[in-house]
């Protein structure tokens, strides 16, 4: 009995989702084009928000900004929630080696008293600081328009709540858990951080999504992450024996160079797509980055004492580098 064995292609009928091609065409997508175009409901809503009685549930008319296709804004990190995780579990992982080798070695115990007291009187009050993101960006998600701008709002809405939480098992390790409660008062109470925290409630209430994507994520990070984390912990802190400061927070500077790969794009794309929004766009971070700096200024000269004005200034001179890079007119 001989059999006689065939190869047979199959086309397939069709290549992706239909959402898919409407953006593409109809060929191979990757799995986070699959994950993000198409994905925003449209149309069927069962009620309008009692809130926001002229609006949808999901539109686009939150924001002054226009777009001609919302799914422009894609994240050239290609994040959904499969490779997001993935990334974060490594440098979870990273991190939690750097806890044990600093708790096994006893490096924080190493460091002087005075040099302790004065990284959590920095670090500490910080952990507000991160909520107030993690708040912004769910705020981000919830009135923002599209999957590809929506998505990536919410996965850095909770990488700032892990900010928060590296900053609480920063204090945990580096004094008694007193260091936490001293740091919430400071943020209530002392002078030198009611500035920055006016900033921060005052962008708790702000409803534009992108004016507040800006704000936030742009113009106050922007700022904040290479100045604190950057210029005080690599650097005085580290050089005067808290290198062990600089291993317990080596997630956020990673993460803020990380992280603002997608902010720049959205800038860029969302600049690009009319003068109008390059505009707006512009005036949008002059001002906000403007009121970010005169917050941040008696952080730093918490942190930096006489080096603060040229770090701060330095800092600037970077983000609006950066800024105008993305398109912004500054």
């Amino acid at each position: 009995m001989n059999i006689e064995l065939q190869a047979r292609e199959i086309q397939p009928l069709r290549h992706t989702f239909d959402r898919v091609a409407a953006h593409t065409g109809d060929k191979p997508a990757s799995r986070y084009l699959e994950a993000m175009l198409g994905a925003q409901p449209k149309e069927n809503f069962h009620y309008r928000p009692t809130w926001e009685q002229g609006l949808e549930l999901f539109d686009a008319g939150r924001t002054a900004i226009r777009m001609a296709d919302w799914y422009a804004l894609r994240d050239p990190r290609q994040f959904y929630y499969a490779t997001w995780t993935m990334a974060r579990a490594r440098q979870q992982e990273a991190m939690e080696a750097n806890y044990q080798f600093v708790e096994s070695r006893g490096l924080a115990a190493r460091m002087a008293d005075a040099q302790r007291a004065h990284a959590c009187a920095v670090l500490m009050p910080l952990r507000h600081v991160a909520w107030g993101g993690n708040m912004n960006n769910c705020s981000m998600c919830s009135r923002g328009y599209g999957t590809a701008f929506t998505a990536p709002a919410m996965f850095h809405a909770m990488d700032q709540l892990g900010v928060a939480q590296y900053l609480t098992r920063l204090g945990l390790a580096m004094d008694e858990p007193g260091v936490l409660e001293a740091g919430r008062n400071d943020w209530l109470q002392d002078p030198a951080w009611q500035p920055l925290r006016r900033l921060v409630e005052d962008l708790l209430v702000l409803q534009d999504p992108i004016e507040l994507f800006i704000a936030q994520n742009l113009a106050l990070d922007g700022l904040l992450y290479p100045l604190i984390y950057g210029r005080f912990v690599d650097g005085p802190l580290a050089l005067h024996g808290g290198t062990a400061v600089s291993m317990l927070t080596a997630f956020m500077p990673e993460w803020h160079a990380e992280s603002a790969r997608w902010i720049d794009a959205v800038a860029k794309v969302a600049a690009a797509e009319s003068g109008a929004n390059r505009a707006l766009l512009s005036r949008w971070y002059l001002a906000h980055v403007d009121q970010a700096q005169t917050a941040l200024a008696p952080v730093a000269a918490m942190a930096l004492g006489e080096d603060a004005q040229a770090a701060l200034s330095e800092v600037r001179q970077a983000l609006d580098a950066r800024a105008r890079k993305a398109g912004l007119d500054i």
